[in-house]
C-alpha cells in the first residue's frame, strides 16, 4: 500500500515554497499520495526522505523501457484503472510475430516495415517484431535476430523458453535492448542471470496469475514484464484485469509492471478483434501475426483514441495552410482545429483541384459548431485574429469562405476584420459543387 497524504506530509521539508507547483507542503503531500504529482517537483526534500518516499510515491506499474535509438518504446508507468479518472499516458505496443525458420523473413520484415498509415494528421505503424524460436536451434535464432535487426529499427522481442537459445541471440543483439520472453518457473535463474547480462527487460510467464506472482517474487531483476500465462479471451480479460486492478488499488507490487499479451485467433479480422480487447484491457504489448493493413488500420485507429486525453481532442496545430501551389488569387477557407474537421475539410478542398487556402482556426480542438455555442468560433474572435493574420499578405482578393452553420457570424467577421465573408456549404461534402458554382480563379 502507498502512503498516505499526511504520512508523505512528516516527511517533507515543510518550507510552503510553492516552488512544487502547490501553495503548501501538505497539498503536495496529498498530491503525491493521489499520484497526481512527482517526488522530483520538490527541490529542497533530503536525501533520506526521498529515499523513503520513492518507492511509496512510485506508479504502481512500473515503467520499462525496451529498443533503441529513436525506437525505445515505454511500457507500464500507468496509475489508474480509468482513464477519465486521469489519462493513460504509454500506448499499447503492437507486434508482429514472424519465425526464426521462416524463408521469408527478410520479407516479412520489410512488409512489416511498409505499414505506415497515415490517418487526420497522425501517422500509425506497427511498434516492433518478435521473433519466435519456432527452430529451437540456438544458431538459428541468433541468425535471424540479427538478420531482423539489420532491417529495422524497430522493437525488437526475442520469444524462446530455451536459455542457450536466449543467450545466443540476446548476445549477438543486445544493442538493441531487446525484451527476453520469457522465464518461467523452470527457466528463471538462468533467464534472470542473461537478462542482466545483456540489460535488457525480461518477460516473466507463469502458469498462472498466483504462479505468476510467486515467480516476480523469487526474480532479484525488476526490469520485468509480465504475463500470466492465459490465452482463452475470457480468462486473459479476467487476468489483465485483476492484475490492473489489484496493482493501482493494492499497490501489489508482484502485478506492478506492463503486461504482455498474445492473439489466438486465425482469421485476421477476429484477431484484430481480439487485440483491440487486450489493448482495452490494460496490455503493454499485443503480440499478433496478422500483417493485413485493412484489419490492423482498425486497430491503431482504437489504440489511438483510448491513450488519448479525453478532456483534450486531437487537434491540429492552429494556423494558415496551403493546399495545392496556393498564390495571390486563391480562395480562403476557415475550420476550426478540431483533427477530423480540419482533415475532412481538406480533403474536400483538395477535391476541387483548385489550389487554396485553409485556415485551422485555434478553438481547442473543437468542431464547428461545438466552438460556436462555446464561444470560441465566433465573429468577435474571427475578425480581429483575420485582420493581423499573414493572409493578407497572401491573397489579393480578401474573401474569406466560412461554413454555412454558423453563416451568422458573417457581419461580425466583416465589421472587424474588413474582410468579404462568403458563406459556405453547412458540410464539408458540399465543398465541390460549391466550388463549381461560386469560385473562380
Amino acid at each position: 500500500m502507498g502512503l498516505t497524504g499526511l504520512a508523505i506530509f512528516k516527511l517533507l521539508p515543510k518550507t510552503n515554497c510553492g516552488e512544487c507547483g502547490v501553495p503548501t507542503c501538505l497539498a503536495f503531500a496529498m498530491a503525491l499520495a493521489a499520484g497526481k504529482a512527482t517526488l522530483s517537483q520538490c527541490p529542497y526534500v533530503s536525501n533520506e526522505a526521498r529515499e523513503a518516499l520513492d518507492a511509496a510515491t512510485a506508479p504502481p506499474i512500473k515503467l520499462v523501457k525496451m529498443g533503441s535509438g529513436d525506437k525505445v518504446l515505454d511500457l507500464g508507468d500507468e496509475q489508474v484503472i480509468f482513464r477519465h479518472d486521469k489519462t493513460f499516458y504509454h500506448q499499447t505496443g503492437i507486434f508482429i510475430e514472424v519465425a526464426d525458420n521462416d524463408a521469408s523473413l527478410a520479407a516479412k520484415v520489410d512488409e512489416i516495415n511498409g505499414i505506415v498509415i497515415e490517418r487526420v494528421g497522425q501517422m500509425y505503424e506497427v511498434d516492433g517484431v518478435a521473433i519466435a524460436n519456432a527452430s529451437g536451434s540456438a544458431d538459428t535464432f541468433k541468425a535471424a535476430a540479427e538478420a531482423v535487426a539489420g532491417k529495422t529499427d524497430k522493437a525488437i522481442i526475442l520469444m524462446t523458453e530455451r536459455p542457450t537459445c536466449m543467450e545466443a541471440a540476446a548476445g549477438a543483439i543486445a544493442a538493441r535492448k531487446p525484451l527476453l520472453y520469457a522465464a518461467t518457473a523452470d527457466n528463471y535463474e538462468k533467464m534472470v542471470e542473461i537478462a542482466k547480462k545483456v540489460a535488457a527487460p525480461l518477460a516473466v510467464k507463469g502458469a498462472d496469475l498466483n504462479g505468476m506472482a510467486d515467480l516476480v517474487a523469487k526474480i532479484d531483476y525488476k526490469e520485468l514484464v509480465i504475463d500470466s500465462g492465459a490465452r482463452q479471451i475470457s480468462r486473459v480479460i479476467a487476468d489483465q484485469t485483476q492484475i490492473r486492478n489489484v496493482a493501482v488499488k493494492k499497490r501489489f507490487r508482484p502485478y506492478g509492471y506492463p503486461t504482455i499479451t498474445f492473439t489466438t485467433e486465425a482469421d485476421p479480422a477476429m484477431e484484430v478483434l481480439e487485440a483491440q480487447v487486450f489493448i482495452s484491457k490494460y496490455a503493454s504489448i499485443v503480440v499478433l501475426k496478422t500483417t493485413k493493413i485493412e484489419y490492423l488500420l482498425s486497430l491503431f485507429t482504437w489504440r489511438n483514441n483510448l491513450y488519448t486525453d479525453p478532456q483534450k481532442p486531437i487537434a491540429v496545430q492552429p494556423g494558415v495552410y496551403a493546399i495545392g501551389a496556393a498564390n495571390e488569387k486563391s480562395p480562403v477557407y476557415i475550420t476550426t482545429n478540431f483533427s477530423l474537421t480540419y482533415y475532412t475539410v481538406q480533403t474536400e478542398v483538395e477535391s476541387t483541384r483548385i489550389p487554396s487556402y485553409l485556415i485551422a482556426f485555434d478553438t481547442d480542438g473543437l468542431s464547428v459548431m461545438t466552438a460556436w455555442a462555446g464561444g470560441k468560433f465566433i465573429g468577435e474572435m474571427i475578425g480581429p485574429w483575420l485582420k493581423d493574420s499573414d493572409i493578407n499578405q497572401k491573397v489579393n482578393k480578401k474573401v474569406i469562405i466560412i461554413p454555412g452553420g454558423v453563416a451568422a457570424i458573417k457581419g461580425k467577421i466583416e465589421d472587424l476584420s474588413g474582410w468579404e465573408v462568403m458563406v459556405g456549404p453547412r458540410d464539408a461534402a458540399g465543398i465541390g459543387s460549391f466550388a463549381k458554382l461560386r469560385l473562380s480563379v
